[in-house]
């Protein structure tokens, strides 16, 4: 750890979980020995523009591009926003709330500049998920573009967000003219949390991984260096929002690390997607198996030929999306799975290694297994609980659940995989209450919890159910309460409700009515059993 001084907040230094619950690191490939003293924002960009790429473009949207030089320049005076008129010191969280735009990564890099903590939240989350953000990080300063200021100004309820400033509106804009277009950057140390990246949490309750500025680092050079093979001639594009750490990597750290460019698009639908990749000669895509589902369609109406690679993420790939991308493009996908608590991907293949169904083997710095229930590595060909170490790793904010995660040094993603004799990884199942639909991670309970709030739910069971274009559906089993008509009328009601209450993309798409859930003899409602009856029901 770095020495801390008055004039350094020491919350989430203090709150890591200790040394004993950490799971075992591996630093064995010797790009990943970064010095003691780094700062991955300077890395990323201001090392750029040293190193000769400041006239390069960095950042292409609609409204503008940005080259390396003007990035620096913005990012600089948003820098001296923080600490000159806002007195951000380092190791104080700032939540971020906005899409995927140039302001966006301005400001991120920012954070990371001033040596403080960005906590990047995707702009569908509403009020009260916002409140829990800011509650669990003790988060007192927001940027926020002013188009998505309404629910933060809710979320200010909760005693925290005492300092939020908009930009879109020309309130930073102000306030960055005032300043310098250079700044004194944080002396950190590669081991200084840098990012409170928040999961769904199966429980609703949301975890709060904490990565340093090392891992920023490892991503960069294990994903964007070695799996992607990005160098300065690369352009990329994606939909994962910035708030996801996929996004952040592939659309941010990646092209940015590489000295190349990246393409924000703040709606990213299929379509907006395949015309920016014709226009600003896009060369890696990066989003989830549903979407390149509804892209294979799209395709020959649009001039794709500067693609080179597409990276698939966020949830598992079938092997018919796969052969359908195929079909249609002539590349194949590059699979990974990734998580949170890993910053991003450890387990991927590429060109001629690519086993279509399969998710790759572990890249360069990981090591993976599978374990039984008593934490025994299993033989090939048999079904178990996905483990992981490498450079990077869980560390919760001040949560039990780390005890659930790390076990016996290893990471358990909390995915069922099976490795073949020729040590490809096959994904089998989730093993909890996650939902992971159309590339979201939705959990179940949130989702019951807000059904439940609703005066004509008595209870109620929220599971995944198979689903051909998202991966898995919401799908929730509702007991009405007495007086209420358990018809379609109703179902539609209840969606709506969850719709305004958590962000929409978590509620129900399908709805079934049931006169009682199953459960066990003391009581527990038997989710397994809704979900294998669901993956019947399906084939």
């Amino acid at each position: 750890m770095s020495e801390y001084t008055a004039h350094i907040d020491t919350f989430a230094r203090d709150r890591l979980p200790p040394p004993q619950m950490w799971p075992e690191f591996l630093f064995d490939l010797p790009q990943l020995h970064y010095p003691q003293r780094i700062n991955c924002g300077v890395a990323l960009l201001d090392d750029a523009v040293a190193e000769g790429h400041g006239g390069r473009i960095a950042l292409y949207s609609q409204s503008g591009n940005w080259t390396y030089d003007e990035l620096l320049q913005r990012t600089n005076r948003i820098a001296n926003v923080l600490v000159n008129e806002l007195g951000i010191v380092p190791g104080n969280r700032v939540l971020l709330r906005a899409p995927n735009n140039p302001m966006l990564a301005a400001c991120w890099l920012a954070v990371m500049k001033a040596g403080a903590i960005a906590v990047t939240t995707m702009p569908l989350l509403r009020a009260k998920e916002l409140g829990v953000i800011a509650q669990r990080g003790q988060v007192e300063h927001a940027l926020c573009d002013a188009r998505f200021i309404d629910e933060l100004r809710q979320a200010q309820g909760g005693g925290r967000l005492n300092q939020v400033v908009t930009f879109g509106d020309g309130e930073l804009e102000a306030r960055m003219a005032r300043q310098p277009a250079t700044f004194s950057n944080a002396d950190t140390s590669r081991d200084d949390v840098c990012l409170l990246a928040f999961t769904s949490g199966t429980t609703g309750n949301p975890k709060a991984t904490m990565h340093f500025h090392r891992d920023v680092l490892v991503m960069r050079d294990v994903v964007g260096r070695n799996l992607l093979e990005l160098g300065p001639e690369d352009v990329c594009i994606g939909s994962p929002p910035l708030g996801f750490t996929f996004g952040l990597g592939a659309l941010l750290v990646f092209p940015l690390g590489c000295r190349g460019a990246a393409v924000m698009v703040e709606q990213p639908a299929p379509e907006a997607l395949l015309e920016a990749v014709q226009r600003f000669g896009v060369t890696t895509l990066a989003t989830a198996p549903t979407a390149y589902r509804n892209l294979v369609g799209l395709l020959p109406k649009y001039n794709v030929s500067s693609l080179r690679q597409c990276l698939s993420a966020g949830e598992p790939l079938p092997k018919s999306i796969s052969d359908d991308w195929h079909a249609a493009s002539g590349m194949r996908l590059i699979d990974g799975i990734g998580a949170t608590e890993m910053i991003h991907i450890f387990i991927s293949a590429k060109g001629q290694d690519i086993r279509p169904g399969a998710t790759g083997k572990p890249l360069p710095g990981y090591q993976a297994c599978v374990l039984d229930d008593e934490g025994r590595p299993l033989p090939p060909g048999h079904a178990g609980r996905l483990a992981v170490k490498g450079p990077t790793g869980c560390r919760y904010l001040e949560d039990e659940r780390q005890r659930v995660y790390v076990q016996g040094g290893w990471n358990v993603t909390g995915d069922r995989y099976l490795v073949d004799e020729q040590g490809y990884f096959w994904f089998q199942a989730r093993d909890d209450d996650m939902i992971i639909s159309g590339g979201y991670n939705i959990a179940g309970p949130e989702v019951e919890a807000a059904l439940i709030a609703h005066p004509a739910v008595q209870e109620c069971a929220v599971v995944g159910a198979p689903d051909p274009a998202r991966g898995q559906a919401v799908k929730a089993f509702v007991v009405t309460r007495p007086g209420y008509a358990p018809q379609e009328a109703l179902a539609k009601e209840l969606q709506e409700f969850v719709k305004s209450s958590i962000a929409p993309y978590k509620y129900p798409r399908l709805l079934e009515f049931m006169e009682a859930l199953p459960k066990t003899p003391t009581g527990k409602v038997q989710r397994h059993v809704l979900r294998e009856r669901e993956r019947s029901a399906r084939g």
